[in-house]
């Protein structure tokens, strides 16, 4: 429901902000906009008039061109690590002596983000995006 023009062309763009909050999540280790496709060809979306609105035959871009909303739905994708203590024997380092070892971790001792990730993330992106709007609206004169 993000209306068009959103964002700046440069550091100010839609996704270098959201970026950079979606990668201050702990476990956050990839970030994707839209569909990536190989050739430019069948990634470029195509536009359209529908009822005096301009947009989009198909939404490639994820919402996004050249750092402004384009009017059409915002879609990334988050890449998540998995969690490191796993119950298989792995390799390490005994700090005090220095010597390989191996250490087995039994049950589960750090949190799962699975259940917590989409509205962590969701909400990350609101803020993101609500500082985009503050920022467009004063830039413009316009209240909030």
């Amino acid at each position: 429901g993000l209306p068009a023009g959103i964002g700046e062309p440069m550091f100010g763009g839609v996704e270098s902000r959201i970026a950079q909050i979606i990668f201050g999540i702990p476990a956050v280790k990839g970030l994707e906009f839209g569909s990536v496709r190989p050739l430019g060809s069948v990634n470029n979306d195509a536009f359209t008039l529908e009822n005096d609105t301009v947009k989009t035959l198909t939404n490639h871009a994820g919402g996004i061109l050249g750092g402004i909303t384009n009017g059409m739905p915002v879609i990334f994708r988050v890449g998540i690590k998995p969690a490191p203590s796993i119950a298989k024997p792995q390799q390490t380092v005994d700090l005090r002596t220095g010597e390989a070892t191996t250490i087995e971790v039994k049950g589960r001792h750090d949190p799962c983000i699975v259940p917590r990730a989409v509205p962590v993330v969701e909400a990350a992106a609101a803020i993101a995006i609500y500082d985009l709007i503050l920022g467009n609206t004063q830039v413009k004169g316009r209240k909030a």
